[in-house]
């Protein structure tokens, strides 16, 4: 009955559609811009944050940038992306709408100087930035693409390593789209893929961490953790560093597993499972790690930090995020739910400065709106919006440059391959150059 209930919910959430036929990049076109350790704490009360802090203080950043961050990321951190766009013109490669994509968390996979996506009836097709398609692939019975399977993947050098909503995950040749392997799990999967070496591991819908080999997919170990028939729709995050892979589940527990064999190393949590219904509104970040800390946010106003090695909590905050965090040197730089940029000391997690982002969007509209997602890239924050906005933000004063209209519904967070950013709306990938 439990897996029932949550294949009814993700085909409903699924409900996607790409026509590869009619996909082409579109001519540029102008983009509208519209002017428009000790637990320390910011606050005593349980209040979120809404308040500018030294918002006059300069930032300057000396970091080594990165070229491709979002290319086999095991830590999530993004650091500091070799990225500084005009935004002056915007391609699309077009296919039919997506329903229901306020829901999604899609997700573009890049290799080398090419992009996969996939279809709502399971069909992955790899093309390249002139819309060219490498190939197009479905490895689904009649049956499966009715439920249209919600797609997680990842790939290294030669494999893609699919995971699904309806419990199946296989492999393919990256590069001419066959298929290697399939195998299906007693449970649908929820969860980013991480590969390491002839591994890859996965979270199902059972709040079980699996550990699969790359060669023909066969389970190398599982560690379970505490469940709950209330399932959340928000994907689960994972990381690897100090060879260990660290997990969140749907409770927000944060658990560290031995690479190698899933020996328990620790495990802390973070909320009362006894009320086991707020685990479905409970949104916890992606977890990002510098090897030495694990931090992630969650929309009950709670950012952590967490020893890597430990497990204990090194400092807390009172931040109501759910957007993944970037920490670059000793600065961890956050956005809140409610707009405001967040940047923080890593070490003791003394908050440095608050500025409002939203300053821009009138005191009505403001609180009808919610970030999506950022980056940080050479001298400016690229942040998307529900309601279609890339917002422009100047890294070293938090002041809010640009609001760039790209659609009038939310859109994904942004993506950086080869100094072009993409991003994904309901209808079509973007291409800003």
């Amino acid at each position: 009955m439990n897996n029932f209930i949550v294949f009814i919910l993700l085909i409903f959430l699924a409900n996607c559609s790409l026509d590869t036929k009619s996909g082409i990049w579109t001519k540029n076109q102008k983009i509208i811009e519209e002017e428009e350790k000790n637990i320390k704490r910011l606050f005593n009360e349980d209040v979120v944050l809404e308040n500018e802090l030294n918002p006059d203080l300069i930032i300057k950043l000396s970091s080594r940038l990165s070229s491709n961050s979002f290319v086999k990321n095991a830590s999530n951190n993004n650091g500091r992306l070799d990225y500084d766009g005009n935004l002056k013109s915007i391609s699309k490669f077009k296919f039919s709408k997506i329903k229901n994509f306020e829901f999604l968390e899609p997700e573009i996979l890049a290799d080398k100087n090419n992009l996969i996506f996939y279809d709502n009836k399971g069909t992955l097709i790899k093309f390249d930035t002139t819309s060219k398609i490498i190939w197009k692939k479905n490895y689904y019975n009649k049956q499966e693409k009715k439920t249209k399977p919600l797609i997680f993947f990842n790939n290294n050098k030669d494999t893609l390593i699919v995971a699904d909503s309806i419990s199946k995950y296989y492999a393919i040749d990256l590069q001419n789209g066959k298929l290697l392997w399939s195998k299906s799990n007693q449970s649908p999967f929820n969860s980013q893929i991480k590969i390491y070496k002839d591994k890859f591991f996965v979270i199902d819908f059972d709040n079980i961490l699996r550990c699969y080999s790359i060669n023909d997919g066969e389970e190398l170990w599982k560690i379970k953790t505490e469940d709950t028939f209330i399932k959340s729709e928000k994907k689960l995050s994972i990381i690897i560093a100090n060879k260990s892979v660290y997990f969140n589940n749907s409770l927000g527990d944060v658990t560290a597993v031995d690479i190698e064999n899933g020996n328990l190393l620790w495990q802390t949590p973070t909320q009362d499972s006894s009320i086991l219904q707020d685990s479905f509104f409970l949104k916890t970040s992606d977890l990002v790690t510098n090897s030495e800390s694990i931090v992630f946010s969650n929309n009950k106003n709670e950012f952590y930090s967490l020893d890597a090695k430990k497990g204990f909590v090194q400092w807390t905050q009172k931040i109501n995020s759910s957007l993944k965090s970037t920490i670059i040197n000793e600065l961890i730089f956050s956005i809140s739910n409610e707009g405001y940029l967040i940047i923080i000391d890593e070490k003791n997690g003394n908050i440095i400065r608050v500025t409002d982002i939203f300053r821009s969007f009138s005191e009505k509209k403001r609180h009808k709106i919610k970030p999506v997602g950022f980056f940080v890239g050479k001298q400016n924050i690229y942040l998307t919006t529900d309601h279609g906005r890339l917002l422009v933000i100047d890294i070293s004063t938090g002041k809010t440059k640009s609001i760039l209209k790209i659609h009038s519904k939310k859109i994904s967070r942004p993506f950086v391959l080869n100094k072009n950013l993409f991003i994904i709306k309901e209808n079509s990938i973007i291409k800003l150059n």
